[in-house]
This record gives structure tokens, C-alpha cells and sequence, in this order.
């Protein structure tokens, strides 16, 4: 059977920065390898869901598309997520169950998503928020934590990304 892909796995909240962040590892890892595909939190769940934002809707949405994972990854094939997926149960599973994990928690403190908040979630006092009044289960055992406050531009973040997960390889510009 061939090599298992990996799944990259960015989480953080609302914000700050997943899927900016996510995508450029994206372009850069597809340009080296064409066997990866990009799955955003806010696409995919419009998939299994009509839209719901509880606590419930949110775990079953996280149930199902991380097996979706598991057997893209198990066909060779990497998977770069962007997703809040808040629940440690989630995160806890695919470490079982997903041979090439990588969790990369992207942190940033809740002054830096007030003022950026591109969603109006933060400002407007929408309900049902991760963060606000839905609990967040901080990862716990990420592979890498990035403080992402914007002290450095996307792309210098992702170039730490890469070192960090890839040491002495440099993935090619774009």
C-alpha cells in the first residue's frame, strides 16, 4: 500500500487566522506535492449541516468530517483543515485514529479578534459564539502553537510553520 498522507489540522478561534494561514501552507505543500486538498470548517460544514451553530450541531458536523479525513489520508492523500472543531473528544480521536496528525493551534488573544473580528461575530453580539458564550476546549497536546497577534505577516508564519514541521526542507514560493 502506498505512503498514508497527513492531515494538517489548523484550529484556533474565530479569527484568528486558520484559514489565511491554512491556505497559504496549502499552496505552498500542493506546489511540492499534488496530493493534498484543502478543506475550510465554514465550506465543509455546509455539507453535513443546514447551518446550525450549537454545541450539538458542532459535534456532529466534527464526527463527520474527520473520518472523512482519516480515509483520505489512508489513501495517500493529505488533508490541510481549517476549523475551530472546539471539542477535545475531536482532537483526541483523530490522534487514535489518523496515523499522520498534525494539530497546529493557531492562538491569539481575545483583544487581537475583537479588533479584528471579519466575521462582526466579536462586535455584534451574535449568540452561539466559540470563545464568547460557547466553551473552547484549548488544545492540549498541539504540535505546534503559533501566537498569531500580527506582529509578522501570514507569510512569515507559515515559513515558521514549515520549519517547524518540516526541519532543513524549504517548501517552494509561490
Amino acid at each position: 500500500m502506498s505512503e498514508k498522507g497527513t492531515l494538517y489540522f489548523f484550529t484556533g478561534l474565530s479569527g484568528a487566522g486558520k484559514t489565511t494561514l491554512g491556505s497559504l501552507f496549502y499552496r505552498r505543500l500542493r506546489a511540492r506535492n499534488p496530493l493534498v486538498t484543502l478543506f475550510d470548517g465554514d465550506q465543509i460544514r455546509t455539507m453535513f449541516t443546514s447551518g446550525g451553530y450549537s454545541m450539538e450541531d458542532r459535534l456532529r458536523v466534527a464526527r463527520h468530517i474527520f473520518p472523512l479525513y482519516q480515509v483520505l489520508t489512508d489513501q495517500g492523500i493529505s488533508v490541510v483543515c481549517c476549523s475551530i472543531a472546539m471539542f477535545d473528544e475531536i482532537r483526541d480521536w483523530n490522534r487514535a485514529h489518523i496515523e499522520n496528525y498534525r494539530e497546529i493551534y493557531i492562538k491569539v488573544n481575545m483583544e487581537t479578534l475583537y479588533h479584528r473580528d471579519q466575521k462582526g461575530l466579536y462586535s455584534s453580539g451574535a449568540k452561539q459564539v466559540v470563545g464568547v458564550d460557547l466553551p473552547f476546549d484549548e488544545p492540549k497536546r498541539p504540535d505546534l502553537i503559533i501566537e498569531n497577534n500580527g506582529e509578522e505577516t501570514p507569510e512569515e508564519v507559515v515559513r515558521r510553520i514549515e520549519a517547524a514541521l518540516f526541519p532543513g526542507v524549504s517548501l517552494p514560493e509561490i
